[in-house]
């Protein structure tokens, strides 16, 4: 379960924890300042919950406006999925939380330690054609993770380092 508080913007009010959008209207219309006046506009902060919920928070730019959609999204979205927001909001990718279509961005991901380790991976997968077995020992994979990382970045998500490629 993630817990997120309403701060409020009037310093002469007391925000409020809470889990649901049921929970967020109910509590929103009883906040008042110190002298009775209602209390309209909140920073929403990101308090407790699973480590990948917090760095979502973080990619998605919490806001009063747009955190209903933060909470369907740690509720029904997969592992893979939050992983992919995360790194497309790293890209500058542009997200409509509207209709929350994550699986059509221009993504390549891999869950691996290094631009050395995709350089090996892409020969072993052919990406450089056949190379000749006498040939294999001569190949400088620093090099080639050197060149990859004009096009590739690299980043930690809770405890897994990925290397990624923004389309």
């Amino acid at each position: 379960m993630t817990t997120l508080y309403a701060q409020p913007y009037d310093i002469s009010a007391t925000g409020f924890y809470f889990d649901t959008m049921e929970q967020y209207r109910t509590k929103a219309a009883k906040a008042v300042n110190d002298y009775g006046q209602k209390v309209e506009e909140f920073e929403i902060q990101f308090i407790d919950g699973e480590e990948l919920d917090a760095l979502l928070s973080k990619a998605w730019e919490l806001n009063q406006v747009n955190f209903t959609a933060f909470l369907e999204a740690t509720e029904t979205w997969e592992e893979q999925t939050k992983i992919r927001f995360i790194i497309a909001m790293e890209c500058g990718v542009g997200f409509d939380v509207e209709t929350q279509d994550i699986d059509n961005l221009d993504l390549d991901i891999y869950a691996i330690e290094s631009l050395r380790e995709l350089a090996e991976l892409f020969v072993d997968d052919g990406l450089f054609g056949e190379i000749p077995e006498p040939l294999q020992n001569y190949i400088d994979y620093d090099a080639i993770a050197r060149d990859l990382g004009f096009d590739y970045g690299e980043i930690d998500i809770a405890g897994t380092h990925y290397v990624y490629r923004c389309g």
